[in-house]
């Protein structure tokens, strides 16, 4: 088991890898971050956790992009699979992959597709010193889907980490 040596204060503020979101942003054109703070925000509107994202509704001209805290994911997928259709938008969520969690099994029941990245781990940017974690991520990811305009049913797909490294 990998112990982590992050300090409690910034364990569940890793940021996205710059040019993973960039890659995404290309493609799904995210107009809201719902889980962010100044200083580690992807989009110019977001949500703070003193907007407490998991009580307000996630109000977006556009699609919306979540990298939520690790330690607490089943309400931000809950959440999600509630918000893609209240506010008729694609919502991406970035998590670890880990199939066998309640989170994980909630998640392909209510989104449209788990896009698993493959051939390697991403690195997090951490939010105490700003750079790269040095070992990699402790797992893979996966990137949780939901369209308004699909019909229920999560189909499996997958992308290759270096795609999703270059920037778009």
């Amino acid at each position: 088991m990998l112990i982590s040596n992050t300090p409690k204060s910034f364990k569940d503020r890793w940021r996205t890898p710059v040019d993973v979101f960039k890659t995404l942003d290309a493609e799904f054109g995210f107009k809201l971050d719902v889980a962010a703070d100044e200083s580690n925000a992807l989009c110019k509107e977001f949500l703070t956790e003193q907007q407490d994202a998991l009580r307000c509704d996630w109000n977006s001209d556009g699609a919306i992009f979540c990298n939520p805290p690790y330690s607490k994911i089943m309400p931000w997928v809950k959440k999600a699979a509630e918000q893609y259709r209240r506010q008729n938008q694609t919502i991406v969520m970035l998590l670890p992959s880990d199939t066998s969690t309640a989170w994980f099994q909630e998640a392909i029941k209510t989104s449209h597709e788990a896009r698993f990245i493959t051939e390697g781990r991403l690195s997090f940017i951490s939010a105490e010193t700003g750079k790269e974690g040095k070992a990699g991520n402790s797992k893979g990811s996966v990137l949780f889907i939901w369209r308004p305009w699909r019909r229920l049913g999560c189909r499996m797909t997958y992308v290759q980490r270096k795609k999703l490294l270059k920037r778009a």
